[in-house]
């Protein structure tokens, strides 16, 4: 009887599929992963919505936010155009406390134009595990940029700025409505 034993090199280091996209990510963390961890707010105000959101980014990796939420309508009364009081949007629970995860990460997509850097939100209103309700958060947007006082990424629920993206602004803020 025979044994064949063979020896192989074994390294303790992985093999990423794309160790450019891992070596980009890495660096896209340790540059903003620290600035990006803290709290954020966004309002914004128009006739007829409101909405102000408050995302606490951890280093660890998690996300815990919160969203108040407020519409009215246009009506014609008696022949005069009016508002309606303002109402929570109460429709999928938006007016609601949530929990997640977030990353940063560098992405090679089929479409070269969606390439690059990325803030990637996932989460669900807390006290919510069933499939039927909608996510707080299911985000992969492109990330901007930020420091100190501004978080800056395409997408998002709020476009508040020139170019349609979305910037929040450092800080524990509360709703001002």
């Amino acid at each position: 009887m025979l044994a064949a034993f063979s020896l192989a090199s074994c390294s303790s280091d992985p093999e990423w599929a794309d160790p450019e996209a891992h070596e980009k990510t890495e660096q896209l963390q340790k540059q903003y992963g620290p600035i990006i961890a803290g709290t954020w707010h966004i309002e914004k105000i128009g006739e007829k919505q409101r909405y102000f959101e408050r995302l606490t980014f951890n280093a660890d990796g998690t996300l815990k936010g919160m969203r108040k939420w407020q519409s009215r309508k246009l009506v014609t009364i008696e022949g005069k155009e009016q508002y309606t009081d303002w109402v929570d949007v109460e429709e999928h629970e938006e007016n609601a406390t949530f929990t997640g995860t977030w990353k940063l990460l560098w992405s090679r997509e089929p479409d070269a134009s969606f390439s690059g850097n990325r803030l990637v939100l996932n989460a669900s209103f807390d006290g919510v595990y069933d499939r039927t309700t909608f996510m707080a958060y299911s985000l992969n947007a492109l990330f901007i940029n930020a420091d100190e006082s501004t978080l800056c990424f395409g997408g998002g629920y709020v476009r508040n700025g020139d170019n349609g993206e979305t910037i929040y602004t450092r800080g524990d803020a509360e709703p001002s409505f």
